[in-house]
This record gives C-alpha cells, sequence and structure tokens, in this order.
C-alpha cells in the first residue's frame, strides 16, 4: 500500500479510537488491564508530509476489569486525577516512511510531568477522508511520579496501546 495522506486538519473520531493499558502487577502473577473511553484529538499535515498534533486522555474515563481499584488508581498514588485529570501527548514531529510506519517524536506529560517520547506506529488504513495509526510503546510510571508500589507488587514497564482513527476536517 503506497499512500500520501492529505494536507489539512484532521480531527480523532472519539467512537472508532482506542487508548488501553496493561501492566504486570501481584509480582508478575497478573496484568492489570484497563481503556481510557474518553479520548480527543487532532493533528494537521503540513504541505511537506510532516505532522503535528495533540492527543488527550481523560484520566477519569479509566476503566479496568476490578472497578474496585478504579479509586486507586485515580488517587494521589497513582495517576492523581483530581490534580491532574489529563494525559497529554504533543506530537512536535510525525513523518510517513516509505514501508508505511510513521516516526513519532513528542512529549508525553502524565501528572503534570512532561518527557520526550519516540515512537513508531503504523499506518494501517488511509484514503483521502480518513486514516489509521496502530501504535504500542511502553512507559515507565516511576518517571511520571506513580512510584507507589507495596511489597515491590508492581513489576516492569506499562504499555499503552492505541488505534487512533482520524477524519480530515472541512476546508
Amino acid at each position: 500500500m503506497t499512500v500520501a495522506v492529505e494536507t489539512g486538519t484532521w480531527q480523532l473520531d472519539r467512537t472508532a479510537s482506542t487508548v488501553a493499558l496493561r501492566h504486570r502487577n501481584v509480582w508478575g502473577l497478573v496484568t492489570m488491564k484497563g481503556t481510557f473511553a474518553a479520548v480527543s484529538g487532532q493533528g494537521e499535515v503540513r504541505p511537506d508530509g510532516s505532522a503535528v498534533g495533540t492527543l488527550t486522555v481523560d484520566v477519569a474515563s479509566l476503566h479496568i476489569k476490578r472497578a474496585k481499584n478504579i479509586k486507586h488508581l485515580l488517587s494521589a498514588d497513582f495517576f492523581d486525577a483530581e490534580n491532574h485529570p489529563e494525559i497529554t501527548f504533543a506530537a512536535r514531529s510525525a513523518e510517513l516512511r516509505a514501508d508505511e510506519t510513521v516516526h513519532v517524536i513528542g512529549e508525553l506529560t502524565v501528572r503534570g510531568i512532561s518527557r520526550p517520547l519516540s515512537l513508531t506506529a503504523r499506518l494501517v488504513d488511509a484514503d483521502a477522508d480518513a486514516l489509521t495509526l496502530d501504535a504500542e510503546f511502553s512507559v515507565d510510571r516511576a518517571q511520571f511520579g506513580m512510584d507507589w508500589n507495596l511489597l515491590g507488587m508492581i513489576r516492569g514497564l506499562a504499555t499503552v496501546a492505541t488505534t487512533l482513527r482520524f477524519v480530515r476536517t472541512a476546508v
């Protein structure tokens, strides 16, 4: 598939996009899985083919199977949703490569702490009116002030998996 992504402004299709989270806990025996229900974003493809954009996640929209754990995840021990209701990723540069991957350089902000993040996304579908990107990357939660770890139960990095569908906005 050789794709030329149209220049202009693109809006995240909230109904066709997902942001999911996985993290091993209980000494690596259990994987906590969650999804954020409220995600928004927009981007701009420039005439030179590069792109920039922002993705915003509503922390309080986190859903996990064990509902009783959500309160703890939203507390100051983890996301501190009361003081930091959003997670943002600002893509400073996104470039489509010949193999349909997209090299993205940006800044991730969680709990008011910003860190550089580079990742590779896959362009899985694109036409003149819509495009879909899949990406999976790892994050060290301690770099964002989430270092609560009772008895060393939480190990390794958190994995974030996204499917982001953008639709072209009217000119």
